[in-house]
């Protein structure tokens, strides 16, 4: 019996049984049937969440490229593995075959030999969404180097300390990136970030923007000649199954960001299989992931996961606001893309522009909607329900980490019943528990505490990169014997999860406990609001009090603002009680947000708090000139 696509509720229940009962060959046997190994494993799972020390399939031997490459290659040659859409609605959209990929990545592995990078190496790679990055991975993964990429959109400072910190010996980048509009100058931040880099030694360089860039005597090549010389044949390089499959940095709380390592069998295996039933996956669709590859969304959902199921995959190079807001649906309705997976936050940005825009387009081949990257608050769970999916392709809210590696809680499209805000029931394989502030795990429904994972999946990361220590204190010390994902979440009478927000993010008023999630939820149901963060604030008399960031739609801009206070704070008693009314209110044009949507609450916090002077790196905000902004006019 083949448990690799679920496709009606009793068989979710009847799989997720065997998954909890009998994890080892439930594991086993989805491993066996559906990827290629060099050598089977001698045992399944071995783990300890004291140590930590978690291992997947120890003993098996190979190579992730053959099962998203080679083995497609006699029934699926002339497939488009990625689909290229350029930033520029006027270049042509380029068609990548399986075979091509394998050319591709083949030549690029070759010239990575030629420059002495071996296996267990660490290579940066820092390039935009074009194809090269993709090809990039793939190549590392095909020699045995261990990737860590780097979003091309962060700063120097912050692209020396991940180079620094993983000790890479090459550098992957591009003469610079197209985002709308604008040109950015990559390869100018990565000569100021390798000023402090002795390791480095080599600057493999892509003509994208064809600028006019310095190339550093001894040390930067341009990729392309080097490519034109390489073979497209290069056998892949045969991996342990608990070898390190790459390297990616998720911003520590503290500052310092910490490296996630995430191997190779359990890897392939989860975000392959997640990948085959969140997204209902069939033969001839095609499937885009607007993420960025310098996020796990990227590395799981744009390129390891599809590719392993033989799928197509669209690469977007562009931003949803050019030429216009339409571009999104322009490019479903070009390429016919039948799965669409984006962040709440791009979602919120786009229906803010209303319908007009959405109107012009043909979605009717999308069957599938995903949302990935924070909760998505109601109104645009509604909005993306209604107008983008005219109320017949399921929403996925899906719930998971850099750390996990793959989707963790979500509904299974066609298969489970959707209710808005909730992330609804865990994914195969996971064994989530609710805790309380004593370390006690709440049974049954209709309760909330701190999200916990009390059994190993097989993408979870297995440390952070030269520090374990910090990995066991992050993650396996709040709880024992469990993982603690820093998140907040509630199980409602059916069983279903809805992610509250970070635990941080839980705000102490009076005795209460308050998430923002459900606050804001409330606030952006008001007509005139397009996005809303709260955080707490130290008060004399209820020892934390709430700060509202609003920004409004263009509606809102003209309304009295005093007014506008009292009809949030109104809509908030309604929706939850007068507990959670806001003390102050800021209107702000933008908030402070990471290059992948996620709101920045530490520094709105610290802003509130007058903590002006310790707000740490904001170079790798999305934004970071708003944060000047909300200070000028803070309340």
């Amino acid at each position: 019996m083949s448990n690799y696509h679920i496709k009606h509720l009793e068989e979710y229940y009847q799989v997720y049984r065997k998954s909890i009962r009998e994890p080892e060959n439930f594991w086993a046997e989805i491993a066996e049937e559906h990827f290629l190994w060099r050598k089977k494993w001698d045992k399944v799972l071995e783990w300890d969440f004291t140590k930590p020390a978690i291992k997947w399939f120890q003993g098996a031997q190979l190579n992730i490229t053959e099962n998203c490459i080679d083995r497609h290659l006699g029934t699926r040659a002339n497939k488009t593995a990625i689909l290229f859409e350029p930033n520029n609605p006027d270049e042509p959209a380029q068609h990548i075959t399986y075979k091509q990929l394998s050319e591709r990545v083949n030549q690029f592995a070759n010239v990575l030999k030629e420059q002495g990078v071996k296996k267990g190496d660490r290579v940066c790679i820092y390039v935009p969404m074009i194809p090269e990055l993709a090809i990039a991975t793939l190549a590392c993964a095909r020699i045995g180097a261990i990737h860590s990429v780097v979003f091309a959109g962060f700063s120097a400072a912050a692209l020396f300390s991940r180079i620094n910190d993983s000790d890479c010996k090459i550098v992957i980048t591009s003469d610079g990136s197209f985002r709308g509009k604008k040109s950015i100058d990559l390869k100018g931040i990565v000569d100021e970030a390798l000023e402090d880099c002795a390791g480095v030694k080599t600057v493999l360089v892509v003509k994208r923007i064809n600028s006019d860039i310095h190339m550093k005597e001894g040390r930067d090549q341009w990729l392309q000649p080097l490519l034109d010389k390489a073979s497209k044949e290069c056998v892949a390089e045969t991996m342990e199954a608990e070898d390190p499959l790459f390297i990616l940095y998720t911003s520590g709380s503290t500052g310092k960001p910490k490296g996630m390592v995430h191997t190779t069998a359990g890897y392939m295996v989860y975000s392959a299989y997640t990948f085959k039933n969140a997204f209902q996956y069939q033969e001839n669709d095609v499937y885009w992931c607007t993420a960025d590859i310098g996020w796990i969304t990227g590395h799981s959902y744009i390129v390891y996961g599809p590719l392993a199921n033989g799928a197509t995959t669209v690469l977007f190079e562009g931003v949803p606001s050019y030429p216009d807001f339409g571009r999104f649906w322009e490019i479903i309705q070009k390429h016919k893309v039948t799965q669409f997976y984006t962040a709440p936050t791009a979602i919120r940005a786009l229906a803010k522009h209303g319908t007009e825009l959405v109107d012009q387009y043909d979605l009717s081949t999308l069957k599938v909607l995903g949302s990935v990257g924070e909760p998505i608050n109601e109104e645009a769970w509604h909005w993306y329900n209604d107008t983008i999916g005219k109320k017949k392709s399921p929403i996925i809210d899906t719930w998971w980490q850099t750390e996990t590696g793959g989707i963790m809680i979500t509904p299974i499209p066609y298969v489970t019943p959707t209710k808005p805000t909730y992330a609804t029931l865990p994914f195969i394989g996971v064994q989530p528990a609710l805790m309380d502030e004593n370390g006690q795990e709440l049974k049954g429904n209709q309760v909330e505490g701190r999200l916990c994972i009390k059994f190993p999946w097989p993408s979870m990361a297995r440390t952070i990169w030269g520090n374990h220590q910090r990995y066991k204190e992050t993650y396996f010390s709040a709880y024992e014997n469990m993982y603690f994902t820093g998140d907040g979440a509630l199980r409602d009478e059916v069983g279903y999860y809805r992610i509250t927000g970070r635990v941080d993010d839980v705000i102490i008023v009076s005795g209460h406990n308050l998430g923002t999630a459900p606050i804001e939820d409330a606030i952006n149901e008001h007509p005139a609001v397009a996005e809303s963060a709260i955080v707490g604030f130290p008060h004399d008399i209820k020892g934390s009090a709430l700060y509202g960031y609003v920004t409004l739609k263009d509606i809102g801009e003209s309304r009295d603002h005093n007014n506008l206070r009292k009809e949030i704070n109104q809509l908030i008693t309604d929706r939850i009680g007068p507990i959670a009314k806001l003390d102050k209110i800021q209107f702000s044009e933008g908030l402070p947000k990471t290059r992948s949507g996620k709101i920045m609450r530490r520094i709105l916090r610290k802003i509130a708090s007058n903590e002006m002077d310790n707000l740490g790196d904001i170079s790798t905000l999305l934004n970071p000139e708003v944060v000047e902004n909300i200070i000028e006019n803070k309340l």
